[in-house]
């Protein structure tokens, strides 16, 4: 991660290959923690720089944008547009979920988390799936457990009928699935769907590995570079699912 840092403490250089700035990034930012979160590991000093730089680029000292203006001098994928300049709950919320899944104090943290639970409470849910998912990220990892628990109910109703949400294993659209929100079989949020719809899903994961071993991207990246980099990253998210679902053996 530290080959993606930036002076700033962000990260960038295409951590997220859908738009190649080299310019610090919140959507970097949760990159990186979720890479340390998948390793099991953190690198306290990095992660509190991090923090340092979403403070400094918050609205109000809480909510971040995925994205800022910068990235249009840069080849990107087409809906990495003005929509990710909006500070709002994704990536907030997935990135604060992240920060307590690490264990990282600071003061950031706790502003940014207040922010995402009046949303959650007094505003109306996100309509679109990518939003909903950092949200259950966020919830799966406060530690007001008895609360989450409670938002999480309301969270599933709101996925039924958002944009970008494939309930169907036979829909061939590009979308999130059941297996996006419950990726590990000890998820949290497992419970949110019933165990034939979290099966079905897993048969067409597994149908969907090609000849080549690896696993398609479903959206248009910016090249072939970013392309070759996605399939990377979702190989490995599906091999990971398989496995903690004992679909695959590890060994």
């Amino acid at each position: 991660m530290r080959g993606y840092a930036n002076d700033d403490g962000g990260f960038g250089h295409g951590l997220e290959p859908d738009k190649r700035c080299p310019a610090s990034l919140p959507i970097d930012v949760e990159c990186a923690l979720a890479a340390m979160a998948t390793a099991n590991t953190v690198d306290l000093p990095l992660v509190h720089g991090a923090c340092d730089y979403l403070a400094k680029v918050a609205v109000d000292g809480g909510p971040v944008p995925l994205a800022f203006p910068v990235i249009e001098d840069y080849p990107r994928a087409e809906h990495w547009s003005a929509w990710t300049y909006e500070p709002g709950l994704n990536p907030t919320a997935g990135i604060v979920g992240r920060l307590y899944e690490l264990r990282v104090d600071h003061p950031w943290i706790e502003t940014a988390a207040a922010w995402c639970w009046e949303q959650i409470d007094t505003a109306d849910l996100p309509t679109d799936a990518h939003a909903l998912g950092e949200v259950l990220g966020f919830l799966a990892h406060t530690p007001e457990r008895d609360r989450a628990l409670a938002a999480a109910a309301k969270v599933r109703d709101a996925l039924a009928s958002a944009s970008w949400f494939k309930l169907d294993p036979d829909d061939t659209e590009y979308g999130l699935s059941p297996l996006t929100v419950a990726a590990s079989a000890d998820s949290s949020w497992r419970r949110l769907f019933a165990e034939e719809v979290i099966q079905a899903h897993l048969d067409r994961l597994e149908g969907d590995q090609q000849t080549d071993g690896g696993w398609p991207v479903a959206w248009e990246p910016p090249g072939e570079t970013a392309l070759l980099e996605w399939r990377g990253i979702v190989t490995l998210e599906s091999l990971r699912t398989l496995v903690s679902y004992g679909r695959l053996d590890a060994n």
